[in-house]
Formats: C-alpha cells, structure tokens, sequence
C-alpha cells in the first residue's frame, strides 16, 4: 500500500508527491478532556486515522499526503476540567499560516484542514477563506463527523451524531485503540446538562455545557464494531472531497488592484 503519512516519507519521497500536485491533509484537532475514560488524545487520534484512511482510498485518481495532526486546538473551554492545552484564534491562525508557506515553499498548492474538534469549526471556517484569498490556492476545511453526518447518525444507537466523549469517539477508540478506552471509569449520561445551541452566541465552558463529568452523550453504547464503521464512512466523506474538482480550483484573485474593472 502506498505510504501516504508525511512523517514516514523521506524528503525527496515528499517532493515527488509534490510533482504529482497531491493534495496536503492537515488533521487539525486539540489535546483536551474527553471524560473520566478517554485519553486527552481523542481528537487527534480520530482526525489522523480518518484522514490516512481517506488518503489511502483514492492514492491512485486524487492523490493525498497526510501531515502529523496538529494537536493544538481552541479549547479554552475544556480548562476547567484540566488535561487541556489551547490556543487562541490568533495564534491558530499564525501555526496555520506557516503551514501554508511551507507547503508552498515544498511545490505543494492545495491544503485541506481536517478538523475533528468542535470548537475549532467556526475559526477554521474563518481561516481557511482567508487564507485561500491571501495565498492564492485552494485551502478546504471540513469535519471528520460533518462529511458523514447522515451515514454516522444510522449507525449510532443513543445519539444523532457526535458529541463529546460520547457513544461516537468512545465507538472509534475501541476500533482503533481498545486498551486505552478505561472501561470501568465510563459514566453514565448526565440530564438535562446542554445549554446554547439557539440563535444567539456567546462563550460557554464545558463545565458549563456537561457538569461532573465533562462528557456529552452515552458512551456505554460504544462498541468497536461501530468505531470501524464510522471510520470507515468519515474516510468516505473525506474521500468525496479530495475528489471533488470544484472544491480544488484556484481561488478568483479578488485582491489584484483593477480587479473590479476586469470583472464581467
């Protein structure tokens, strides 16, 4: 199988996905509490595995190379729990831009930022227009979980998607990685615990949105057979990306000075 992880590639094995015009996947995901029974390392192990997976399945007609997650997120509102590191949005936003001058520097041209952590999908909204109308190429944001929503809300039994530590991510960690889930320590849902989700913003921690525990969902639905199969159709979302040609045409250089005159 074609190795597809930029880590295990040699420089010069890099280069020539370069010359292929691959596409460059950056699982962007956090290092933050995922409950009583799940490791910090939630996000990041399920952005990185979705995204080899995606870049493994269409190698051959829409080639992918897949960068280290970046494990840095916005996650100030999981600090009272402990275990987190975040970022703020202007210093995601620098990481990222460095990220994207090095591709380029590399001879790579499209970036796509995989997201796997719900408090980065407004500033990677943000971002990635911004950047694709400063450096001229194309830059895709999406989430693992959104590119399958309707397939992952089938497969689920106690929830219509995912949510945080839940039957979902606890389902991907018993497919991936089976020793690390703390059996004994999953909890029971706790009631009545959501606030948010109107028409209204504002900042809310996760003390706040899921007390005691920190978890939102019912993880003692999870079994690894339902880990492999939303794995499994989170990779096909992604899949359904990197080959969607629109997605990867070059960004209208709306900042060229007279660009206005020559619009028709």
């Amino acid at each position: 199988m074609t190795e597809v992880r930029w880590e295990r590639l040699t420089a010069a094995e890099i280069n020539e996905w370069a010359a292929r015009d691959a596409t460059v996947m950056l699982p962007v995901a956090a290092l933050e509490q995922h409950g009583p029974h799940l490791p910090v390392w939630t996000d990041s192990l399920i952005g990185h595995a979705t995204c080899i997976r995606a870049a493994e399945m269409v190698a051959q007609d829409a080639p992918a190379i897949v960068l280290p997650p970046m494990w840095q997120g916005i996650s100030e509102h999981h600090l009272p729990f402990g275990g987190t590191i975040s970022l703020d949005f202007k210093a995601m936003r620098a990481v990222l831009d460095c990220v994207a001058r090095s591709i380029m520097a590399g001879g790579f041209r499209k970036l796509f930022l995989v997201n796997s952590h719900g408090g980065n999908i407004d500033p990677l909204a943000v971002i990635a227009r911004e950047m694709g109308a400063e450096f001229g190429i194309p830059v895709v944001t999406a989430t693992v979980h959104g590119a399958a929503a309707s397939e992952i809300a089938k497969i689920l039994d106690t929830q219509p998607g995912t949510q945080h530590a839940c039957e979902a991510e606890t389902s991907l960690w018993l497919a991936l990685e089976p020793g690390a889930v703390r059996r004994d320590r999953i909890p029971d849902p706790i009631e009545g615990m959501s606030v948010g989700g109107s028409a209204y913003q504002r900042f809310w921690s996760f003390a706040e949105r899921a007390p005691v525990t920190g978890v939102r969902g019912d993880p003692r639905a999870a079994t690894a057979e339902k880990g492999e199969k939303l794995l499994a159709a989170m990779a096909e979302g992604l899949a359904r990306g990197l080959r969607d040609a629109a997605l990867w045409s070059k960004p209208d250089d709306v900042w060229t000075p007279g660009r206005a005159q020559r619009a028709s």
